[in-house]
């Protein structure tokens, strides 16, 4: 039997335009507003042969004329620059008679090869609790496979995922990702391993930097716009850690990017490297929303000038991801 769909009140309630703003366009207008930039093979990514990739090529050959009408957008459409919790860019969703049995087993294959065994496994439970599976999502194409930029979005409850073969060469992802999970109960949802695991940078805290750490009310979960160099960023930066705090730190960056493919999490990676590094990131506890008083911080944030991964765990899980390349400052 279908599992009923679960409502999300606050993700109903938001005003999507706020979205857009707080990303900033970072695939076009960041790049004007914070210094992006991208220089070709210099990063770890995915290509236009990965595997997922390779799928979404015979994704886009299968559509017929109909079905590019719908689902499918130059490039450049602003669309692709937008993020939200609860959305669907396109119409037609991956279960109806939209699609045939071969173009949903190619999605099926998409969305295999853009996570990790154990992330694929997750979201799979996620849209089957959230939205009674991924047959509630929705596709749309940017671009065109094996002629131009191209990018692949499955959007719907509680998700924002993308496969573009590097096409937006300023971003990690192919641009900002959302996660989540609808189950209110926090030590059920699937995500409550990362608080625990972010919990155990803050317990390594000593006092002093724990009450620097510790923040008293957290910013707009959408708010993700990289600020670059002269950004301001709150809790405690890593680079005043001690080493074995900073080494929990990197440990703690590899289980939040495990449930992606490794392509995706190595472009994170060297994304961070190439812009200073963890001694750059800010890591925030927010004493909003903790729930059940435990001092478990459910809504965390780690940040830097090219990074932002903003958690909100309380009262259910919305992640927003951005992850960005800087260009060194210009020579006067």
């Amino acid at each position: 039997m279908k599992r009923p769909v679960q409502t999300c009140s606050d993700c109903d309630s938001l005003d999507r335009r706020d979205f857009l703003r707080s990303v900033g366009g970072i695939a076009l207008a960041g790049a004007a507003t914070t210094g992006l930039w991208y220089l070709p093979g210099a990063y770890a990514a995915p290509s236009p042969t990965s595997a997922a990739e390779t799928a979404v090529g015979r994704f886009y050959a299968s559509l017929s004329e109909e079905q590019k009408k719908t689902i499918c957008f130059p490039f450049a459409d602003p669309l692709r620059q937008k993020i939200n919790a609860n959305w669907h860019i396109t119409k037609p969703t991956v279960g109806n008679n939209f699609y045939n049995a071969d173009q949903r087993k190619i999605i099926e294959e998409i969305v295999k090869n853009v996570t990790s065994p154990d992330g694929y496994e997750r979201l799979k439970q996620q849209m089957e609790f959230d939205a009674g599976g991924i047959n509630d999502y929705s596709i749309a194409m940017f671009g065109e496979p094996g002629k131009s930029a191209f990018e692949w979005e499955l959007t719907g409850r509680h998700l924002t995922l993308r496969a573009d073969g590097n096409s937006v060469d300023q971003a990690a992802f192919g641009g900002p990702i959302v996660y989540g999970h609808g189950e209110e109960d926090h030590k059920k949802n699937l995500y409550y391993y990362q608080t625990l695991q972010v919990n155990e940078v803050f317990k390594a805290l000593d006092a002093k930097q724990a009450k620097q750490a510790l923040v008293e009310k957290a910013p707009a979960e959408a708010a993700v716009a990289l600020q670059g160099d002269a950004g301001k960023f709150s809790g405690i930066a890593v680079s005043e850690l001690s080493s074995d705090q900073k080494g929990l730190v990197l440990k703690t960056l590899g289980v939040l990017l495990a449930p992606y493919r490794k392509e995706d999490a190595d472009e994170a990676m060297e994304i961070l490297k190439a812009n200073g590094g963890t001694d750059k990131l800010h890591m925030a506890f927010y004493q909003q929303g903790d729930l059940q008083n435990d001092k478990v911080w459910d809504i965390w944030r780690v940040e830097g000038p090219a990074f932002v991964w903003h958690f909100r765990g309380a009262p259910h899980v919305h992640a927003y991801i951005n992850i960005g390349v800087l260009a060194p400052a210009k020579k006067a």
